[in-house]
């Protein structure tokens, strides 16, 4: 037998006062009686001299001293070590996403899985170090290996389930990395199993102990929300939403839609279980500002039930076309939505207010500093070396990046193209197998489309998909472009600031918190602000410049928040619970009983004899 709590045999010291009380004298009343024949015995004890008595065998005094003996034994918290897991290193992985905050296990499941741990931070002797990982965005060590259970208690204490999603496979990660080269390490995760990100985790070696989260899964959520322009007018937005049900019932609700928190539409719908139902809103947009929609209804999770987005009033965007002549190019782009276009066959710095160049087989002295579309150009500060390739024949196409939405690239013949190495700042967007074709990408601050071909060198200007791709590459070269997606992140991803040379000093204002200065370096040009795991709206401040935020959730697998009794990982991988009994069987339960049991004895004596 162990004690959690040996200190408590200090309250020990109170057993002589329980003796001490029967040693002493009771004080007698003075009574006046007609004779002392039958008070001889009661006279001789009151007429000693001494303040004590002699101990007798007493009933009651055994029966005290016995309640208080296990009292005392129930405080110091014995236990019994049974079957433990026989590890030297527990490697504790929590998850901390926002499926977390489900209430079937009142009052969450974070609670939920802070008693687990607390149970397993009981089992630990003083050989065995605990360390402690939040698996969330991002993941991050809360408290590094250590044997003390009040320092893994503190550390647990403070850990609070956010708003973001699961980064389980983050985490595995960073377990087995901290386990490499430990003897008798074993993961224990605590999950609810809302997680996507497991099919590319495969784990060999590791020790993996599931504990599996919540009960029930019953709720419905906001899963994706996107605002676009109203194609038929121009002074209107198209709110796009989709909403799921993850519950086994169907469910009413009125979802209303908000401009800067002014309700303009309410409409009530029906989801049948297991279901996901689109609504688009069409609403009138005058000035900038932010879209919310939200609903109430009876779930688990309530923090999915809202979402906003910023939404920008549409800008031109103004293009020059550096070119010594493409009538097809020319076309497609002014056939663009809101494009301004100027032409010039020489490319002058000092004359360009453009927000796009595009640079059409005309390399300049010095690249300019606007978004950029570089057209069978090969600068020396991207490419070491450009070799020619003669027929080159696509082989693939990023058809989920913003350049090929609706753009496709089969059966498109190159006469040639150069061949380089892609750049670090840049992603192929086509390729043949010996180079690739088109590139996009972020450097020094501006936005780039390159392509190694000549479009007039190609089939491409004959199909279709060669003036939608030069919308797409309009609208996602264009600085509001640009902005708008800055401007709605998911949480979790860290906020991008530009900062300008104004004096006034950098500020955020975070959802229910209060403004929080940056300290900004005479250098710093941008502000990369992580502290984003909050939903809801973030305001940025700089002088007379004003910008706002938002983050939201917007994840179907936090959505769907019902328990996995199994993980799969990888292709072929199964976790599944593993069923353990715990290695402290703590007992000051039953001595309480037994306590609780003398004194009802005692009382039943003492009342016995009073009677």
């Amino acid at each position: 037998m162990s004690f959690l709590y040996p200190t408590a045999f200090w309250f020990a010291l109170t057993l002589p006062v329980v003796v001490a009380c029967y040693l002493l004298k009771r004080r007698r009343k003075t009574e006046l009686v007609p004779a002392s024949l039958l008070w001889n015995r009661f006279l001789a004890e009151n007429q000693a001299n001494a303040p004590f008595q002699k101990l007798k065998r007493h009933t009651l005094l055994i029966l005290q001293l016995c309640m208080l003996l296990l009292a005392i034994l129930a405080l110091s918290a014995p236990f019994f070590r049974t079957h433990r897991f026989a590890s030297e290193m527990l490697i504790v992985l929590i998850d901390t996403s926002a499926s977390m905050q489900s209430t079937d296990v009142a009052p969450s499941r974070m609670h939920q899985a802070h008693e687990a741990v607390e149970e397993l931070i009981a089992t630990m002797d003083g050989n065995d170090q605990m360390m402690l990982i939040a698996a969330g965005n991002p993941t991050r060590v809360i408290q590094s290996a250590t044997s003390s259970h009040a320092d893994l208690r503190r550390a647990l204490k403070h850990l609070q389930s956010t708003d973001t999603a699961t980064r389980l496979s983050e985490g595995l990660k960073l377990a087995a990395t901290l386990a490499e080269g430990i003897d008798h390490v074993q993961i224990h995760l605590f999950t609810d199993g809302a997680v996507s990100d497991l099919t590319d985790t495969t784990l060999s070696g590791i020790d993996l102990v599931y504990h599996p989260l919540g009960t029930r899964g019953n709720n419905v959520g906001i899963v994706s929300m996107d605002i676009r322009p109203n194609p038929d007018d121009v002074s209107s937005r198209a709110i796009f939403t989709s909403i799921a049900n993850y519950s086994n019932a169907s469910k009413n609700l009125i979802l209303e839609l908000r401009f800067e928190d002014q309700l303009l539409e309410a409409r009530a719908m029906t989801i049948e279980a297991g279901a996901t139902s689109s609504v688009n809103f069409i609403a009138p947009q005058e000035r900038a500002g932010v879209f919310d929609v939200s609903f109430q209804t009876d779930d688990d999770l309530a923090m999915d039930n809202q979402a906003a987005k910023v939404s920008l009033m549409p800008q031109p965007i103004r293009v020059l076309l550096v070119t010594s002549g493409n009538r097809f190019l020319e076309r497609a782009i002014a056939s663009a939505p809101q494009v301004e276009l100027a032409v010039t066959s020489q490319w002058e710095p000092s004359a360009a207010e453009a927000d796009i160049v595009i640079l059409d087989d005309i390399e300049p002295e010095r690249l300019p500093d606007q978004n950029l579309m570089a057209i069978h150009v090969f600068p020396d500060a991207w490419f070491d070396e450009v070799k020619e390739i003669l027929n080159p024949a696509i082989v693939d196409w990023q058809s989920t990046h913003p350049l090929m939405r609706f753009s496709q690239m089969e059966g498109v013949s190159i006469a040639s193209t150069g061949g380089v190495l892609t750049p670090p700042w840049a992603m192929p967007v086509v390729e043949s197998a010996q180079s690739p074709l088109i590139l996009a990408g972020e450097d020094q601050g501006r936005r780039v489309v390159w392509l190694g071909f000549r479009p007039l060198d190609s089939t491409w200007p004959l199909r279709v998909s060669f003036p939608i791709f030069i919308q797409n590459a309009m609208q996602w070269l264009h600085p509001g472009e640009a902005y708008a997606e800055r401007s709605n992140i998911q949480t979790g991803e860290a906020l991008i600031i530009p900062l300008n040379a104004e004096t006034g000093s950098p500020e955020i204002l975070p959802p229910n918190q209060p403004w929080q200065p940056h300290q900004r370096e005479d250098m710093d040009r941008q502000w990369i602000y992580n502290e984003t795991s909050k939903q809801g709206i973030y305001r940025f401040r700089q002088g007379q410049r004003s910008e706002v935020f938002s983050t939201n959730l917007l994840d179907p697998s936090e959505s769907d928040n019902g328990p996995r009794e199994t993980l799969q990982l990888g292709n072929y991988g199964q976790m599944e619970p593993t069923r353990q009994e715990r290695a402290q069987l703590q007992s000051w339960r039953w001595i309480l009983l037994v306590a609780l049991g003398i004194l009802m004895l005692e009382w039943f004596i003492y009342h016995k004899r009073s009677a």
